[in-house]
C-alpha cells in the first residue's frame, strides 16, 4: 500500500512539470514569433548585437513559419503564416495538455 502511494506522487509531479513546460514553451515561442514579426517590420540600425538577435529569431521561427507559407496562398504583401502558426501552436498545446491531464 505504501509503495503505490509513493509512486503516484512522482508521476503526478512529472505530469505537472510536463504541462508547465508545455505552457511555458508555448508562451516563449509565441513571444519569439511576435519579436520576429516586429523585427522584420522595423529597420533597425546595424549593430552586431541586433544582427545576432535577428539571426537567432530567424533561425528559431522561420522553419516553423515556412511550414505554413507552403500551404497558404499569397495575399500580396500580407503574410498570414504567423497568425495561422500561432493558432495551430495554441491548439496543439491545449490538445496535448488535455490528453496528458486525461490519461495521467
Amino acid at each position: 500500500m505504501g509503495v503505490s502511494a509513493s509512486l503516484t506522487v512522482p508521476v503526478g509531479d512529472a505530469v505537472s512539470s510536463v504541462t508547465t513546460f508545455i505552457y511555458v514553451f508555448t508562451f516563449v515561442y509565441t513571444l519569439a514569433i511576435f519579436a520576429y514579426i516586429l523585427t522584420s517590420w522595423l529597420r533597425l540600425p546595424y549593430s552586431p548585437t541586433l544582427n545576432r538577435i535577428q539571426r537567432f529569431l530567424y533561425d528559431v521561427c522561420e522553419p516553423y513559419l515556412r511550414l505554413f507559407r507552403r500551404f497558404l496562398p499569397s495575399f500580396g504583401g500580407l503574410d498570414l503564416s504567423p497568425m495561422v502558426a500561432l493558432i495551430v501552436l495554441w491548439l496543439v498545446s491545449s490538445i496535448v495538455i488535455r490528453l496528458i491531464d486525461t490519461y495521467a
